[in-house]
């Protein structure tokens, strides 16, 4: 229905569109400054050149030229041009002056140069209106696509916290952890935000942030006793929206790399600050030792889906390093925010 709708309204400005084109023209084509009246002859030729406008514009253009049947187009159009000049030279001089224009025919050339302006000028719009509308139609099914993306991009980083989490919860559950009530009610709320809070493809900057407050609370209860967790905000102001659920991977993947790699000692440092030109400061860095079941932790699907959705969301407007030397695992990410829709 949509489409239906967003057709029609497409037919119809183009039908307005060549309208207005057709009375311009024929105001140019018919303006004789010795004549302040218009000749009949004028009007009816000027609707023999239209018609044959016609058909090429709407017949030959889309079943020879846009399936790239070149040829046989230009052998049409030659054609129909020597049917425009035949029609004009053979039946309305004839009828309207039969004694001095209708009397010989001029040559080809000086026929041509009548009716070959007319016939290009009302071809070529049609042709450079056929060329935006596909343009537009390519942009919105590249746009289409983008946003089908994301939304696949999205929807995979939602199980893969879940499922980690949920194995946090079990253990906790089993082991009759007095912490299980407090984990029940920070898993909640993280999860009320994924599936809620975050459908849009941008939301203000200081939800995100709540969110990762509570999303690295949940976090550290892995840890325990067997490290540290620093998380510090600068200068955040109000008035700046963000991709949801982009930092939580880095964060995400921090507490992965330190907690299987690592029984004590861990340390975690998250600091998140706002320059005045709204460009955002990440840094997230942990403790991380090289074993043999953590190789593959930074190749995981999460990582692979923000590095996909940072060139989707912001083009040429990101900055992503990520460090792996010495123990020590350090991702830096500079974004430029978009302010807020007032």
């Amino acid at each position: 229905m949509a489409f239906k709708r967003a057709f029609l309204n497409g037919t119809s400005k183009e039908i307005l569109f060549q309208v207005v084109l057709h009375i311009v023209l024929f105001l140019f084509f018919s303006f004789d400054r010795n004549e302040p009246s218009i000749p009949e002859f004028k009007v009816v030729a000027f609707i023999n050149y239209a018609l044959g406008a016609l058909v090429i514009n709407y017949v030959l253009l889309p079943h020879f030229f846009y399936r790239k049947k070149y040829l046989q187009f230009f052998v049409f159009v030659t054609i129909m041009v020597a049917l425009i000049i035949a029609v004009e030279e053979l039946v309305l001089e004839q009828i309207y002056y039969p004694d001095t224009r209708g009397a010989s025919f001029p040559g080809i050339s000086y026929s041509l140069l009548d009716v070959m302006p007319v016939i290009t000028i009302l071809a070529g719009f049609k042709f450079a209106w056929d060329a935006s509308t596909k343009q537009r139609e390519v942009e919105q099914l590249r746009s289409s696509i983008q946003e089908s993306e994301l939304q696949f991009l999205k929807s995979q980083i939602n199980p893969h916290f879940l499922f980690n989490n949920l194995n946090n919860l079990y253990s906790y559950a089993m082991a009759q952890s007095p912490k299980t009530p407090s984990i029940i009610l920070e898993l909640s709320s993280v999860l009320r935000y994924m599936l809620y809070d975050c459908k849009e493809q941008y939301v203000p900057l200081r939800k995100e942030i709540e969110h990762l407050k509570d999303f690295t609370k949940l976090s550290e209860l892995q840890i325990e006793e067997r490290g540290t967790v620093n998380f510090e905000i600068e200068n955040v102001p109000l008035g700046y929206n963000i991709a949801p659920l982009i930092l939580a991977v880095f964060i995400e993947n921090a507490f992965k790399h330190s907690t299987a790699s690592q029984s004590d000692g861990i340390f975690i440092d998250i600091h998140i600050r706002l320059t005045e030109n709204g460009r955002l400061d990440f840094e997230c860095s942990n403790s991380f030792r090289s074993v043999a079941n953590t190789e593959s932790l930074s190749k995981g699907i999460g990582l692979q889906n923000v590095k996909k959705r940072l060139c989707l969301l912001y083009p040429n407007a990101h900055e992503l390093h990520i460090q792996n030397e010495q123990n020590r695992y350090k991702v830096h990410l500079t974004m430029q925010l978009k302010p807020e829709a007032k």
